[in-house]
């Protein structure tokens, strides 16, 4: 499925390609709720970086979070891109899957198809005031689920 997106004032617009474009899974890590999570969480989708193609590419800007693995502090290999006009935070990539690129689903134009269950991932990291909307069928995970956004979407064609 062909995703366009674009950020809030305009400057910048994207399109990439997508096998995994269900917004089904919410993060509530606290960079993810701290750098685009209105709700408490946000919500990526899967695509293919080859693919992606930006009109204001000259417009984004890439924040790198710091992280702490086994007590040192060092940059994110996840990279997040955001329009540097408005602060719209548009996608994700990350060094480990160069072929992957994760739009940020508030950021779609496009109509996005409906969500049947949730994940709801990073739940340990919650803020103490999000309240988790679980409906029936949704999953819940303190930190990483068990599933990929692939797998996920592999299993739902399959049912």
């Amino acid at each position: 499925m062909l995703l366009k997106g674009s950020c809030h004032c305009g400057a910048v617009s994207f399109s990439v390609e997508s096998a995994e474009p269900t917004p089904y899974q919410r993060c509530y890590c606290s960079i993810c709720r701290k750098t685009g999570g209105g709700g408490g969480y946000m919500i990526n989708l899967g695509g293919d970086a080859a693919t992606l193609k930006v009109e204001g590419h000259e417009n984004v800007s890439v924040y790198r979070a710091t992280v702490e693995r086994d007590g040192t502090v060092a940059p994110s290999a996840h990279a997040r891109h955001f329009c540097q006009r408005c602060g719209s935070h548009l996608w994700a990539h990350h060094s480990q899957w160069p072929k992957l690129c994760h739009p940020v689903a508030s950021a779609i134009d496009t109509e996005l198809p409906p969500v049947p269950e949730r994940t709801h991932m990073m739940t340990g990291s919650r803020a103490s005031w999000v309240v988790i909307d679980e409906q029936p069928g949704d999953k819940l995970f303190a930190a990483y689920p068990d599933e990929s956004l692939a797998r996920w979407h592999e299993r739902r064609k399959s049912s």
